[in-house]
C-alpha cells in the first residue's frame, strides 16, 4: 500500500492520479478528506501532522510513502511536521520513503535558515531506517496560478523578480518521477534534482499566457523591497525573508537539468503545454 501525503496539492494530486491510473493500491492523506476530489478507487483518510494518532491510523498497512508537508520554514524551532511523520513511518515499519524536497536541498550555507530547515528534514529522511529517495525540484509552473485574480481583473500582472529566469517544472513531471521511485527499484539512496525544459522569466510566462488567452497581458515588475515587505506582512520571519531574497540574486534554479527526460523517457513538459492544460483556470 502506498500513502500519498499532501494528496490535494499540485504534486500530490497529480501523483494520486498517476498511481491510480496504474492500478496501485493507494491511500491519500489530507486534513480535509470530505473536500478531496480524487479518483473513486482511492482510499482517502484524514491526517494531521500535529496529531500522531491520525498519522498512525493513516500509515496502518502502508509500506511506501510519498512525504511532503506545507509547514513554513521558521514557523517553529524545527520542522516538527516532517519529524513527526517520519517517527510515525518508523513505528509503522514503512520500507520506502520518497520525499519532496527543494532544489539543492535549500543551499549549502549552514547560516541560511532555509538550508538548515531543509537539511534537518533530509537528514531525518536518510536516518529513517527506510529506503529513501529525495526529489529536489526548483520553481513550479503552478506558481503562475497565483496570478489568476489579477488576470481576472485586467491585463496588468504585478510580479516580483519579473526578469529573473527559472527552469520551472510542471508538477505532473515531479509526480511522474515520484511514481517511478515509489513503484520501481533502482532509486534507493538517490537524490534527483529536477527542472523543466527551458529557463523563462515571469515576463516570458505572462507573454505565453497572453498569447493563449488572446489578451495583451503585461508583466508589471514589483520591486524587491515591496516583495520583502509583503512577505513580512504575511508573517514570514525576517531571517527567512532575507535568505529567500538573497537566493533570487544568484543563478540558482536557472539551469535546465536532464533528469526528467532521463528517468521518465520523454522530455519534460514546457510552460506552454502546462498553460494549455490549465487554460480554464486562467480564462
Amino acid at each position: 500500500m502506498i500513502l500519498v501525503t499532501g494528496a490535494t496539492g499540485h504534486v500530490g494530486s497529480e501523483l494520486v492520479a498517476q498511481l491510480a491510473a496504474g492500478g496501485h493500491p493507494l491511500r491519500a492523506m489530507t486534513r480535509r478528506p470530505q473536500a478531496a476530489r480524487l479518483p473513486d478507487r482511492v482510499e482517502v483518510v484524514a491526517g494531521d501532522f500535529d496529531d500522531p494518532a491520525s498519522l498512525d491510523a493513516a500509515l496502518r498497512g502502508v509500506d511506501r510513502v510519498f512525504s511532503m508537508s506545507a509547514q513554513a520554514v521558521g514557523s517553529a524551532a524545527a520542522p516538527t511536521h516532517d519529524l513527526a511523520f517520519l517517527s510515525a513511518c518508523r513505528r509503522a515499519g514503512v520500507r520506502r520513503i520518497v520525499r519532496l524536497s527543494v532544489l539543492d536541498g535549500g543551499g549549502a550555507d549552514p547560516r541560511d535558515p532555509i538550508a538548515r530547515w531543509i537539511g534537518e528534514i533530509e537528514g531525518a529522511v536518510r536516518a529513517s531506517g527506510a529506503e529513501w529517495t529525495l526529489l529536489r525540484p526548483g520553481r513550479f509552473m503552478s506558481n503562475a496560478l497565483a496570478w489568476i485574480p489579477m488576470i481576472r481583473r485586467g491585463d496588468d500582472v504585478q510580479v516580483p523578480f519579473a526578469t529573473r529566469p527559472a527552469a520551472s517544472i510542471d508538477p505532473a513531471d515531479v509526480a511522474a518521477v515520484a511514481a517511478l521511485a515509489l513503484t520501481e527499484d533502482g532509486h534507493a539512496g538517490a537524490t534527483h534534482e529536477l527542472s523543466g525544459p527551458e529557463s523563462l522569466t515571469p515576463v516570458d510566462e505572462i507573454r505565453t499566457l497572453g498569447e493563449l488567452l488572446g489578451r495583451p497581458l503585461r508583466a508589471i515588475p514589483m520591486s524587491a523591497s515591496a516583495m520583502r515587505d509583503a512577505m513580512l506582512r504575511h508573517g514570514m520571519p525576517e531571517a527567512v525573508v532575507d535568505a529567500a531574497t538573497a537566493q533570487t540574486e544568484s543563478d540558482r534554479g536557472t539551469a535546465v537539468l536532464p533528469t526528467v527526460g532521463r528517468l521518465v523517457g520523454r522530455p519534460a513538459r514546457s510552460f506552454a503545454r502546462w498553460a494549455e492544460a490549465h487554460r480554464d483556470a486562467f480564462a
